[in-house]
């Protein structure tokens, strides 16, 4: 029985040679998506550019692979990020330099969560009738993914833990097809929402006191 350790070695071997094998549009797409991502656990306003550019190259990649309904989703995370771009230079509250982090009420994560639900089922009916291949699966990540970049544009914490369930369904429909290069960059991308809700909720509890 393997061990962990041969698991995360065989893990990051598979990683290395899917990024290796990949085009240089791939490989960039990747590299900028995972550095927008960490970039946005430090509150880096660099986050935005650097995904805009990086969502681009996704969509790019994406119609080449006729996978449309991801294109189309980077159409709309490519406008949440320029919308979030200027909700974190342009807080409500002027006294303030920057958007400060902040909480959902209990009734607004239940709207969410019934929204994305609903817009799941939706989306997953439309995506079945045109033949999507995982019209599910891509109806999930769009849904829960088109909230949480909504959400990360107001610096809702909720924000991550709204990439945690986008990158755990992701991980799990990848895994079970045996893309294990996409199960190894979801689970990069997992980490980075731990470590994003962590450092997000210091900084909530750090302007409370302050």
């Amino acid at each position: 029985m393997p061990t962990t350790g041969h698991i995360v070695t065989a893990l990051i071997e598979t990683i290395w040679q899917g990024l290796a094998g990949a085009t240089p549009l791939e490989q960039s797409a990747t590299i900028l998506g995972l550095l927008g991502v960490w970039l946005a656990t430090r509150q880096s306003l660099w986050n935005f550019p650097v995904g805009l550019v990086q969502v681009v190259l996704a969509g790019i990649v994406f119609s080449q692979q006729r996978l449309f309904a991801d294109a189309c989703l980077q159409a709309v995370y490519f406008i949440a990020l320029a919308w979030g771009w200027w909700c974190w230079t342009h807080p409500a509250n002027d006294r303030r330099a920057s958007l400060p982090v902040t909480t959902l009420s209990t009734r607004h994560r239940i709207w969410f969560v019934v929204a994305g639900l609903m817009a799941c089922l939706a989306w997953g009916l439309l995506l079945d009738r045109v033949g999507d291949p995982m019209p599910w699966r891509d109806a999930f990540i769009a849904a829960f993914g088109v909230i949480s970049q909504w959400l990360e544009a107001h610096k809702k914490i909720e924000a991550w833990l709204g990439w945690v369930m986008v990158n755990l369904a992701g991980i799990g429909v990848y895994a079970a097809i045996g893309l294990y290069w996409f199960v190894g960059l979801y689970l990069i991308y997992l980490v980075l929402s731990f470590i994003g809700l962590v450092s997000w909720r210091r900084s909530m509890q750090h302007e409370d006191t302050t």
